[in-house]
């Protein structure tokens, strides 16, 4: 195990938080840490709207945002090794292998795509195929009617 830096999004909310039936407000800030710039900006924003329908919030949206940093972390040179080093701990998840094989329906979609002739080259008649989409009929091999979009 060896130690980094990681790049991390900080969401800053600031806000005034006034005691139900009072008119003074006390000012605090919240911060949460995200991966992903994108996850940060909808919170961002979902707690944005949260706050703003409550009647004894005040956010100040100057000073609340998203802002890249770093942050020190432990890194494991494989998934086993990080599975190992917390297998004790409770609760732990062990982490999604993202090498997994392609997915099985998107492969049988794949093969059935290359089985199939153009709908234009059936005239219509299916099973055929209208570029990435599989047209489907009854058993009957009834022509099916294609519905296209002018540009």
């Amino acid at each position: 195990m060896d130690v980094s830096w990681i790049q991390v999004f900080v969401l800053t909310l600031s806000e005034c938080v006034a005691p139900a039936g009072k008119t003074i407000c006390q000012e605090q800030v919240l911060e949460m840490l995200f991966l992903d710039e994108s996850d940060c900006n909808v919170a961002l924003e979902q707690l944005l709207t949260l706050k703003s329908e409550s009647e004894s919030v005040i956010v100040d949206a100057e000073r609340s945002g998203c802002a890249p940093s770093a942050r020190k972390r432990d890194v494991f040179a494989s998934l086993d090794e990080i599975n190992e080093s917390f297998a004790d701990l409770q609760g732990w998840k062990v982490p999604v292998n993202d090498d997994a094989g392609p997915d099985f329906m998107q492969l049988s979609h794949q093969e059935r795509l290359e089985e199939l002739e153009s709908c234009d080259d059936t005239d219509g008649v299916a099973p055929c195929k209208l570029g990435e989409i599989v047209i489907e009929a009854a058993a009957t091999g009834q022509p099916v009617e294609i519905w296209r979009r002018e540009k």
